[in-house]
């Protein structure tokens, strides 16, 4: 049975971020724990992984392997457990890990703390401490809470701080990872400091002991459930309100009553029969799957924003894998994205694979190929290994999750529209399809027509500047390449840009007006091969004259091109 995410988040996590069948049950014999690293080492990071010294270089991981290897005769389990956590972490791969969970012996303290706003809040604490529940923890073990979750870091294999703060979150009373980082010494309580001046001094407790626990909760505290609170389905629909729709989708993949084809058209068919202006898509639960299963939902979508509805997606730190893809193509189609930052990066490895080692039967998983988004998208131009952010930030209080309220609906719901646009990154690189979809804009937006064949081969059906590829295809101010592919994620080139801008003006009839620019063209315009298109698009005075020719374009400065053409136009 799946929790919601109030319930989730808030409860007590007593050691694992997996739940797996634990280690061997007679102590490994050094020779075995060998052939586990060497499985580990070699099958795994050498052989499956396509890159996993993209993020350290090779000689620290043999460092770190040869110190591993010198204290296998020595240490218990669990440390070569935690060893092999910290090997695999070197690649700074969100998934690609060693699971925690399993080992019997390991130890927590009883206490957990929640993520609200920019702030740790005790969310599980000692019967006797349940009057400090809610309070904020600024210390661990005597330093910053960051600072800890940094040093976390060495296990945790993460791409980003938002998933290594999600991974802290799930074993912060993890009392081995304390005493293997050096952060508590052996069997030597944890202190907890709070913001109102209060210490909490923590003994560690084996799973029985802590089993027995009475712990208090803060989730006892919640005063009932939102709407929107994580549903036990792959996905739902409803009306909010006579204006706004909401779409929950939690996993990527279909249900088995409900395939997403089925879904889709039933989404469509509330949409047709109300006066909804705008729709909601909550991500926000959402770990991953597969993420071409939501393209029939996105079809119908894509038809609403035509008529008019905005498209709000909602993404949080547990927003991860396909479905942080989907959330970037939620941007593609034009559509804002609302919440907090995901735990999932733009680009990133991914299309995991996985694992058991051959003695410990610890699990894992590893990824099998760099999914780079910012050559796929133009929404991701320009973003790399990073944390896919929000175009409006909007934090979930505490004192809404104890009132039983979910922040963000509401302020979705209450956000007027000019508050609901995306975030413009206009140092991001210009793309191809950005720029055609400026100058469409630019010449008025003409009306086009786009049949069931799609402008280009390579075209997806769903990007905001659609229509705008269909009009430049044709008006003929590209035709593509011969494969007929465009390549719309594609940086442009000032030269490239010049051939658009040129053609565009042509279509429209367009002359340099008296007193327009003419003379010499700037030498890095100048260089390579045909200049007839830049030489026409500079004395037409479409191109900046104090403009850096040997760098790329950017989105302000495609949106400055498409300006200069507009006011010819007009």
């Amino acid at each position: 049975m799946k929790h919601t995410l109030f319930r989730r988040v808030l409860g007590l996590c007593l050691a694992a971020l997996l739940i797996i069948p634990a280690m061997a049950a007679e102590p490994l014999k050094a020779g075995q724990r060998q052939e586990d690293l060497d499985f580990l080492y070699e099958k795994v990071l050498l052989e499956a992984h396509p890159n996993a010294f993209a993020n350290t270089p090779e000689s620290e991981f043999l460092a770190l392997k040869a110190e591993i290897e010198a204290r296998l005769e020595t240490e218990s389990d669990t440390e070569f457990l935690l060893d092999l956590m910290r090997l695999t972490s070197l690649t700074g791969d969100s998934h690609t890990s060693v699971s925690v969970g399993g080992a019997a012996s390991f130890r927590a303290y009883p206490f957990a703390m929640v993520w609200r706003g920019e702030s740790w809040y005790l969310s599980a604490a000692k019967p006797e401490d349940r009057d400090l529940l809610c309070q904020e923890v600024t210390a661990l073990a005597g330093k910053p809470v960051a600072e800890v979750v940094e040093t976390f870091g060495t296990l945790f294999s993460s791409d980003n701080p938002v998933h290594l703060r999600r991974q802290f979150r799930q074993a912060c009373n993890v009392a081995d990872i304390y005493e293997y980082l050096g952060l508590v010494k052996a069997g030597e309580p944890l202190t907890v400091t709070l913001k109102n001046g209060k210490t909490l001094r923590l003994e560690p407790m084996d799973m029985e002991a802590m089993n027995k626990l009475e712990i208090a909760l803060i989730s006892e505290l919640i005063k009932g459930q939102p709407e929107t609170a994580a549903a036990d389905a792959n996905y739902l629909a409803k009306a909010l309100t006579d204006s706004v729709y909401y779409i929950q989708y939690n996993v990527c993949r279909e249900a088995e009553d409900l395939p997403m084809e089925d879904f889709a058209a039933a989404v469509a068919k509330d949409l047709a029969a109300g006066d909804y202006d705008r729709v909601l898509l909550d991500l926000r639960y959402n770990g991953g799957g597969s993420d071409g299963v939501i393209w029939p939902l996105f079809e119908v979508l894509r038809k609403a924003m035509d008529n008019g509805v905005t498209l709000v997606g909602l993404i949080g730190e547990a927003t991860f894998s396909s479905a942080l893809i989907n959330a970037v193509e939620i941007q593609e189609m034009g559509g804002v994205l609302a919440g907090e930052a995901a735990g999932g990066s733009v680009c990133h490895f991914g299309a995991v694979h996985t694992f058991t080692l051959p003695n410990s039967k610890v699990r894992g998983q590893v990824s099998s190929k760099y999914l780079d988004l910012n050559t796929l998208l133009d929404a991701a131009a320009g973003r790399g290994v990073e944390a896919l952010q929000p175009d409006i930030l909007v934090y979930q209080t505490l004192e809404d999750t104890l009132a039983g309220k979910d922040t963000l609906v509401e302020a979705c719901l209450s956000a007027p529209d000019q508050q609901l646009t995306p975030a413009n990154h206009y140092d991001a690189p210009l793309t191809r399809g950005r720029l055609i979809g400026q100058l469409y804009e630019a010449c008025g937006s003409p009306a086009v027509e786009i049949g069931e064949e799609l402008p280009f081969a390579d075209s997806f059906g769903i990007e905001w500047y659609l229509p705008a590829l269909a009009w430049a295809k044709e008006a003929k101010i590209t035709l593509g390449a011969a494969d007929g592919t465009f390549s719309a994620a594609r940086p442009i080139t000032w030269k490239e840009a010049s051939a658009f801008l040129t053609r565009a003006a042509d279509v429209l009839n367009l002359e340099a007006a008296p007193g327009h620019r003419s003379g010499p063209i700037p030498a890095a315009l100048a260089q390579g091969g045909s200049q007839e298109a830049v030489t026409r698009a500079w004395d037409l005075g479409l191109l900046p004259a104090d403009a850096d020719f040997a760098q790329g374009l950017t989105r302000s400065q495609g949106e400055e091109l498409a300006a200069g053409l507009k006011a010819l136009l007009d």
